[in-house]
């Protein structure tokens, strides 16, 4: 097509001089490269860091993920949110395991547990040049300023129709580089609010800044709705050890992981509080009451954990803050 040859060239010149300096793109190893695209999903870079470093030192291949305990996995992965991305890790590694070898294939990879479209497409086109482009929220809203589209980003037709120009765009001789390209312009300069078209390398093809309606797109008429919830948790404390108890089941949000006891527990008389905190999850913000209480023996489902040792166990982040009011 007219222009996109000029377009692929100049976004790629940006990129190889300033691209962040990201450890998964030193890589080219499907499997490092899946993990990052899995912790990736609705979090940003700068809190997926720090995990994805220690992650992949533990678990550097995924023989050795296959043969780790779910509860590892999970306190590995603890404090990163989304913990079903963690388990459905924990399931893939154990397939690919089976299967000799990381698929190479854009199917067979669409078809490991918990890795949609856009999963796919990222870690066949990165790992194995397969040309195939990847839609995000940051292309997303690439694509609707290049395109002048007002439609809403929320409608699976836009997202479809926004989806399909970016593969007549897509480099297919270097599939990896030009979706990398593209997720790093939506991050760092095609911003949602005031986008720095100044320092855009392709500025010049962006419809939107012609007709000056960048700081209106994308369009996404559906506003989400968070519930507000207040909940009370208490921090019981003896010789060194907290009482807690584990969810049960194994597929549930927070299955299997160390949570504190909540007010409602039986026999637990209350002694003091000792603050509150907030805590987002998903479409819910909580307003957390932290109380010091005693009780007498140990309540039926409950256990008393050493605090020296959670740091090996998958706590729930808001036991974690919870706990950072004992002294």
């Amino acid at each position: 097509m007219p222009g996109y040859s000029s377009f692929r060239r100049r976004l790629r010149e940006w990129y190889e001089s300033s691209r962040r300096p990201l450890p998964w793109r030193e890589t080219e190893d499907p499997y490092l490269i899946w993990v990052s695209e899995i912790m990736l999903q609705q979090t940003r870079v700068a809190a997926v860091l720090p995990y994805y470093g220690r992650f992949v030192k533990r678990f550097p291949d995924a023989g050795t993920l296959a043969q780790a305990d779910e509860q590892e996995v999970l306190a590995m992965w603890s404090g990163l949110g989304y913990y079903r991305r963690a388990r459905n890790l924990h399931r893939g590694a154990r397939q690919i395991a089976a299967q000799g070898g990381f698929p190479s294939e854009y199917e067979a990879i669409r078809a490991l547990p918990g890795v949609g479209e856009y999963t796919a497409a990222a870690i066949a086109s990165i790992a194995f040049g397969l040309p195939h482009a990847v839609v995000d929220g940051n292309v997303l809203r690439v694509m609707a300023r290049l395109e002048n589209d007002g439609g809403d980003v929320g409608s699976s037709a836009v997202r479809r129709r926004l989806g399909e120009e970016a593969a007549r765009r897509l480099d297919r001789s270097a599939p990896g580089t030009f979706n990398q390209a593209m997720m790093e312009l939506g991050a760092t300069i095609c911003l949602p609010r005031n986008p720095r078209c100044g320092e855009c390398p392709v500025a010049k093809f962006r419809k939107a800044r012609l007709a000056g309606s960048q700081n209106q797109l994308p369009v996404k008429l559906r506003r989400e709705v968070r519930a507000k919830v207040r909940e009370k948790i208490l921090l019981i404390v003896r010789d060194g050890k907290v009482l807690m108890q584990r969810r049960g089941g194994s597929e549930g949000r927070l299955a299997g992981f160390w949570e504190l006891p909540g007010a409602d527990l039986p026999g637990a008389r209350i002694v003091s509080k000792l603050g509150e905190f907030r805590h987002a999850i998903t479409r819910h913000d909580y307003t957390v009451e932290v109380y010091s209480a005693k009780v007498k023996g140990t309540p039926p489902g409950y256990f008393w954990a050493a605090l020296s040792t959670l740091c090996k166990f998958p706590v729930t982040s808001i036991a974690k803050k919870a706990m950072r009011w004992y002294q």
